[in-house]
C-alpha cells in the first residue's frame, strides 16, 4: 500500500504591505539602535560629570527597547503556514521568514467530529457554540477556508485553515463516517 503524503505551504497572496513593513522595521531598528548608542554615551557622560539626566536614560531605554523588540519580532511579519499530511495525520506549523519553524500541533483525522467549508452553515453552528477554542491558521481571507471541529481532553476545538483541493481529498478519505459536512 502506498503512503499518502502531501506538504503545502500557505503564503500571503498580496505580500506588498508586509514587505514594506518588514523593510521599514529594519530601518527603524537601526535608527533606534543608533540613537540608543548615542544616548548611552550621554548617560555615561552625565553620570561621570555629576549632572545625571533622567531624560537621557529614558531615551536610551525607549530606543534600546524598540531596537530589541524589532530585532526579536521582525521576522513574524513574514509568516507562512505549513500543513503536512501523512497517512491520516495532519501536522500544522508556523514558519517565520523562512528561518524559524514553530510546530502548532498534530491532528489525527480519525478523531475529527466535523470537517467542512467555512462558508457552510455547519461552520456557523460550531463557531457559535460556547466554550469552543478557535485556532485560525490561515493567511488569505479570500481563499477557500475549511474547518475541523473536534474534542480533545474534554475541550472543544475549532481549527480554521486553507488547504489546497488535493489535501482536502486526502482528508476526506480518512474522515469518520458523517464527519464531512456540506450544508
Amino acid at each position: 500500500m502506498m503512503d499518502r503524503f502531501r506538504e503545502d505551504v500557505v503564503i500571503k497572496k498580496n505580500r506588498v504591505p508586509e514587505e514594506i513593513m518588514y523593510y521599514l522595521s529594519a530601518v527603524i531598528m537601526v535608527v533606534s539602535a543608533l540613537i540608543a548608542v548615542i544616548e548611552i554615551n550621554g548617560v555615561v557622560y552625565s553620570v561621570t560629570s555629576g549632572n545625571f539626566s533622567i531624560f537621557d536614560l529614558i531615551l536610551f531605554l525607549i530606543n534600546g527597547g524598540i531596537a530589541a523588540l524589532l530585532f526579536l519580532y521582525r521576522d513574524r511579519l513574514r509568516t507562512e503556514y505549513e500543513y503536512t499530511f501523512t497517512n491520516g495525520v495532519l501536522d500544522f506549523a508556523q514558519v517565520y521568514n523562512n528561518k524559524k519553524r514553530k510546530s502548532l500541533g498534530s491532528l489525527k483525522i480519525a478523531n475529527v467530529d466535523a470537517f467542512g467549508k467555512v462558508s457552510s452553515g455547519s461552520f456557523h453552528r460550531y463557531v457559535t457554540m460556547e466554550g469552543v477554542k478557535q485556532n485560525r491558521w490561515f493567511l488569505n481571507r479570500e481563499a477557500e477556508l475549511y474547518y475541523f471541529y473536534f474534542s480533545k481532553d474534554g475541550n472543544k476545538r475549532l481549527i480554521i485553515f486553507e488547504p489546497v483541493p488535493e489535501m482536502v481529498d486526502y482528508i476526506k478519505a480518512y474522515l469518520p463516517y458523517g464527519a464531512y459536512q456540506e450544508n
